[in-house]
């Protein structure tokens, strides 16, 4: 199959400076990356498509050649483009890769930073509202007190590692290129452990559960995330520890609802009520306040209580409760009160009889 022309592989202009080149590569590189791609052969190919473009591109010796006389031009001068395995990719173009994704790979590296955790909170939903203080228990990794977080059983060390002697990375020789890649037996780490400890078993870390107090600021809702720094997995000896992050989940309330920062209800009130007014209390995440109904309020109307909601996180402001007044229908009644809806409906010319009070308002309509 012919090599498609790098210059097309890169999508930029024969007369694209080294600028041009790296950022048409980064941008192929994120899109193709096999960590973003698991399982798909093609991606891996334009992967390595892109990055044999740039190296040659990038190469002001080479690119003047292939300018001249194309792939054949490269072969016939001894170049040979192309690489032979994910490793070589990354090691000969670890800046760009260290730049994209936060390391490199092959290559000696230093010491690692500890990994970061999450814990899931479930919060009472007042708990949420008003902020709190909570205990969690974060199992984790810390460095093992017998080894000194060394892994080698006390009274022996680390040896260098004889694939590499010592440097964490090995050199391939390919044609005129030179590519370092990470050393397969020590990983890295330019060491090898021969009598590991027998706590840790050379991992150099223990397992144990550490507490700590999480502050909880009002307002925060399901799906949120407080970080506490430096409260992850223990890092290398030398380098930090990761941080912890605290996702919420607020538990439902039975009497509030939440949308953002306003809070909803539902509050009874008897037909007398609505027909002739009244004040009511209702309760608010604050404790109670009065509503005041008007004459003739219908079922199903809103009243907000301004600046009664929800406080925004680390801010002032204040959402709104909404409080939609129900009119309740009594389920039994005594013979008085029976006897004086009768006379209500009466004197409002209704029928309450067999035919009832729907079928009543259709004769009126003639239907």
């Amino acid at each position: 199959m012919d090599k498609r022309d790098y210059y097309e592989v890169l999508g930029v202009e024969k007369t694209a400076d080294a600028k041009v080149l790296k950022k048409a590569f980064r941008k192929l590189a994120l899109e193709f990356h096999p960590d973003r791609n698991p399982d798909n052969p093609e991606a891996e190919d334009k992967f390595k498509e892109a990055s044999e473009a740039y190296e040659v591109l990038s190469d002001p010796q080479k690119r003047q050649t292939y300018d001249q006389f194309g792939h054949a031009g490269l072969s016939g001068a001894g170049y040979q483009p192309g690489f032979q395995d994910m490793g070589d990719i990354f090691s000969h173009f670890g800046d760009i890769f260290g730049d994209l994704f936060g390391g490199r790979r092959g290559g000696q590296r230093g010491p690692r930073r500890g990994a970061d955790l999450e814990l899931r909170l479930p919060l009472d939903f007042m708990e949420a509202v008003h902020g709190c203080q909570k205990e969690i228990e974060v199992p984790t990794h810390v460095g093992c007190d017998t080894c000194d977080a060394t892994g080698a059983k006390p009274g022996t060390a680390k040896k260098p590692c004889a694939t590499c002697g010592g440097r964490g990375e090995v050199t391939q020789q390919q044609m005129f290129l030179r590519i370092r890649t990470t050393c397969p037996d020590c990983r890295g780490s330019g060491a090898m452990i021969e009598t590991p400890c027998e706590d840790c078993h050379g991992h150099g870390k223990t397992r144990q559960v550490n507490k700590w107090t999480v502050s909880i600021p009002a307002g925060v809702d399901s799906g949120m995330q407080i970080r506490d720094r430096g409260k992850g997995e223990t890092g290398d000896p030398g380098a930090p520890p990761g941080d912890l992050y605290v996702t919420i989940q607020v538990r439902p309330h039975d009497f509030f609802k939440r949308d953002g920062h306003d809070v909803y209800c539902q509050v009874p009130i008897s037909y007398p009520q609505a027909c002739l007014g009244a004040e009511v209390s209702v309760p608010t995440v604050d404790g109670e306040a009065t509503v005041k109904i008007p004459r003739g309020t219908p079922s199903g109307k809103v009243f907000p209580l301004v600046g009664q909601g929800i406080t925004a996180i680390n801010k002032r402001s204040r959402g709104d409760q909404h409080v939609q007044v129900v009119v309740g229908v009594p389920t039994s009644l005594s013979s008085e009160e029976e006897d004086l809806i009768r006379k209500l409906a009466e004197l409002q010319d209704g029928n309450v009889g067999e035919k009832g009070f729907f079928r009543d308002f259709l004769d009126r309509l003639n239907i």
